[in-house]
Parts: C-alpha cells; structure tokens; sequence
C-alpha cells in the first residue's frame, strides 16, 4: 500500500508538502544515494554515515510509504532486500538538482569569502566554475 500523503489539507504549499516527504536530517542523503545505484541495507549505511539503524529504517519505511523508495524482497536464503528509487523518486531527485547547485555555489562563495581555495581551482573549464557535478556521499556537508 502507498500512502502518498500523510497530512492531507494541511499544506500551505507546494514546498510544505514536498518538506513533509523529505524532511528530517537524512531523507535526501538516502535519496542521493539511491540515485547512483541500488542498495541493500548495509550499503545504504555506509553511504549515509553517521546515521542509526533505527533512523535509516524508519526513513525508508517512510520514504517507500510516500512513493518515492521501492522496497524489493527477494526470496533467497539468506534473506535480501535492496532499494531503488521509484519514478516518483528519480523525479524528486531532479527537482532536488537545482538545490544541491545552489548548496555548492553557497559552499564555494563561502569559502571564497572567507580566502580558501574553492575545491578544482586549479582546473580550467566549467568543472572549476561551477565545482564537481556530483558530492561524494561519504563527505556530507555538515552546517
């Protein structure tokens, strides 16, 4: 069963409803990490480090209630379970882009500010403009 609303009505907006799905410390992480493959359970929480059993299962329990995680069950001994994103989820993810370019640019403009070398400054080309397409999963920016 998906359950893709969890407070019908009560959204001010747009953005509050897309919050309500991906609030909390690690949704999105688990969201990007899920878009570079499929993962099991241990794969995820090596990607997402720093976050609990506990949370990481609840987050993808909710995550797969709201449509965006499918959950795919194989009947093997032992047990394996792996998770992808759903279309709704990889559609999520490209809303999220312009955020995480946003972020960068943040990141960057911060440390220009502040007289550090942004990261790539000695490339040439768009790469050193506008920094590495992709953030490796085990190096969260932390604020």
């Amino acid at each position: 069963m998906t359950r893709i609303v969890r407070r019908p009505g009560a959204f001010v907006c747009g953005i509050d409803a897309a919050m309500d799905v991906i609030g909390g410390k690690w949704k999105v992480l688990i969201l990007w990490a899920l878009n570079e493959k499929t993962c099991r359970f241990g794969e995820l929480r090596r990607a997402v480090p720093g976050v609990t059993e506990k949370v990481l299962s609840s987050h993808l329990k909710e995550l797969e209630d709201d449509g965006i995680v499918h959950r795919e069950v194989y009947a093997e001994v032992p047990p394996r379970v792996e998770y992808s994103l759903t279309p709704l989820g990889l559609s999520l993810n490209a809303a999220l882009e312009p955020l995480g370019a946003w972020g960068r640019d943040h990141i960057y403009r911060g440390a220009e500010e502040s007289g550090a070398e942004e990261p790539g400054a000695e490339e040439s080309g768009a790469e050193a403009v506008a920094g590495p397409a992709v953030e490796p999963a085990a190096e969260p920016v932390r604020g």
